[in-house]
């Protein structure tokens, strides 16, 4: 997101994009119980806690009263803020300082350079806080290694930020044998000392429990988060296109919008949205689900994951994508704004960050998200994603001093749009991070260097989209996961935060690249093929009966 963005969770995509202006981008999602892989040919399941079971371990929802949205959570959307705040009568959600301002240290992903330590940002934010932090603050992109080396060793931070995607080999187990159960300070009523966590919806709290234990406290997410077809407007307006409502239809126009001699192309890589156009499942843990002939089964199995796959390829071999799409090179949103492809894939955070980024260089630009349609011309097929898929945990190692100032440093930075915390965790101080034009926080230079995604990991609100600057975004994007979240169903396996056994962390890891190889003609389908069968004999077919004794064990998630 750029700087006067507001929204509340990053998404996996825009964090490994790397932008320097980012702060908190977009939601992605994970829900319900906890499934810890052990070591035994069926696995372990330690942790494996949902239903009433889980419900006794969350922290009670009270929802926040501070700041009405201009539209309201629907089809599991955000919820959007399109009117302006009145900067000068922000509400307080943190009336009394929680932090002691005892000293305590906190390990992030950061994507862009690290502010440096007390900086004017880091001072204002702990001194409205109360806190002391010392931010040991990691590349994003490498995160990942950091994090596993830290927690294999005797010296774990007090508060450590986790995404699903680092829960693998050692790292999965290490969050339980490293990290504190939290129910003690926020199970039931004991969250009421803090408000804005206890605000989080309950789905992304639920999230947070692993071996059995609330550990992590969530970034929440929409579940109507999709990867959106942009498109650029005033392009298809100027050329008289219609929007296409099926695959056939989609691939017809490409031919007719593409000129190579122009160094003009229909699209980038289509494969990105390709499985939510036939109805394919996520891959990782939502790609589970029991069909309604009672099997169970992964999205590779789905007669439609080859369909999808084939469509992909037929649009490469039409020659109407950029050769730098092809390639996998260069920066598809430059290729899109610069108008060498017409629709660009990307997450709900490039809505606003292109809106933005082309403003005042090129005032025509206008871009759209294009509906998703049914590979058949009917209505859609989509899969939820999941309530929350990053936390922030606390050491067990940490003093109950370090415990009490990380939740309320979490308490802070979980504070509700519309809020002076808020307004004070996205741009800083006035006058020194950002300057008000016209009713608009609008960041300076010194804002863009020191206000980046560092306290808004800690936690957030419920997910919301607000963009002051462009207010109209912000409507686009709710209205967008609104009309998409109509057409959503859920996985057996929403809800569940699911840490497969260790012999199957890899198993499914060489699709990704074959379906860029064959999508782009240099594999065969049957390569694909043979790699199911290989996956099934492989351990896939034991992973599903694991998958299976846990959903029976634990309900499913639809």
């Amino acid at each position: 997101m750029t700087p006067n963005a507001a929204s509340s969770g990053p998404s996996r995509r825009s964090f490994l994009a790397s932008t320097a202006v980012a702060t908190a981008a977009v939601a992605g999602g994970m829900p319900l119980l906890t499934a810890c892989g052990g070591s035994g040919s069926g696995g372990s399941r330690e942790g494996t806690t949902s239903g009433k079971a889980a419900d006794k371990l969350l922290p009670t929802y009270v929802a926040s009263t501070l700041a009405k949205p201009d539209l309201p959570s629907k089809n599991g959307s955000s919820a959007g803020y399109t009117a302006k705040v009145d900067l000068a009568a922000l509400a307080t959600s943190v009336p009394d300082k929680l932090g002691t301002g005892a000293p305590f240290k906190i390990m992030s992903p950061l994507w862009g350079t690290p502010p440096k330590a007390g900086c004017a940002y880091y001072e204002a934010v702990d001194a409205a806080a109360g806190t002391k932090v010392t931010w040991q603050n990691q590349d994003g992109i490498t995160y990942g290694d950091k994090l596993g080396a830290v927690l294999a060793s005797s010296s774990v931070p007090d508060m450590v930020v986790v995404a699903n995607w680092h829960l693998v080999g050692k790292i999965a187990n290490a969050v339980t044998a490293k990290f504190m159960d939290l129910g003690p300070y926020l199970a039931g009523d004991k969250v009421k000392k803090y408000p804005n966590l206890a605000a989080i919806p309950s789905d992304a709290w639920r999230m947070g429990i692993f071996g059995g234990a609330l550990r992590g406290i969530p970034m929440s997410a929409a579940a109507a988060n999709f990867i959106v077809p942009y498109y650029r407007k005033d392009l298809f307006d100027k050329k008289g296109y219609s929007v296409p409502k099926s695959a056939d239809e989609f691939l017809s126009w490409a031919k007719d919008a593409t000129s190579a001699k122009a160094n003009v192309y229909a699209c980038g890589d289509m494969s990105w949205i390709s499985a939510g156009l036939f109805g394919v499942r996520p891959s990782g843990t939502l790609g589970w689900n029991i069909g309604d002939d009672g099997k169970l089964t992964y999205r590779i199995e789905q007669p439609e994951y080859l369909e999808a796959l084939e469509w992909s390829r037929k649009v490469f071999d039409a020659g109407v994508v950029h050769p730098d799409d092809k390639a996998r090179s260069g920066d598809a949103g430059q290729r899109f704004t610069s108008g060498q492809i017409l629709v660009f894939n990307g997450d709900m955070s490039a809505w606003y960050v292109k809106t933005a980024e082309q403003a005042q260089s090129n005032p025509d630009f206008q871009i759209e998200g294009m509906d998703y349609f049914g590979a058949d011309g009917g209505n859609p097929a989509l899969w939820s994603s999941q309530p929350a898929t990053i936390w922030s945990l606390i050491s067990k190692g940490a003093s109950k001093e370090a415990v009490e100032n990380a939740l309320a440093a979490a308490n802070f930075s979980a504070a509700p749009y519309g809020t002076k915390e808020r307004m004070l965790v996205d741009y800083g101080v006035e006058g020194t991070h950002y300057t008000v034009k016209d009713g608009v926080p609008v960041k300076n230079d010194q804002g863009n260097s020191e206000v980046i995604n560092a306290w808004s990991m800690l936690a957030t609100p419920a997910p919301y989209y607000a963009h002051p600057d462009f207010p109209d975004v912000a409507r686009k994007q709710v209205e967008w996961q609104q009309r998409m979240g109509a057409f959503m169903k859920k996985t057996s396996t929403y809800g569940m935060t699911v840490v497969e056994p260790t012999q199957y962390a890899n198993l499914a890891s060489q699709f990704e690249q074959l379906e860029i190889d064959y999508v782009r003609g240099n594999r065969k389908l049957s390569d694909v093929q043979a790699a199911i069968s290989t996956w099934r004999s492989s351990g896939g077919d034991k992973l599903r009966d694991w998958y299976k004794e846990l959903i029976d064990k634990n309900g499913s998630g639809n």
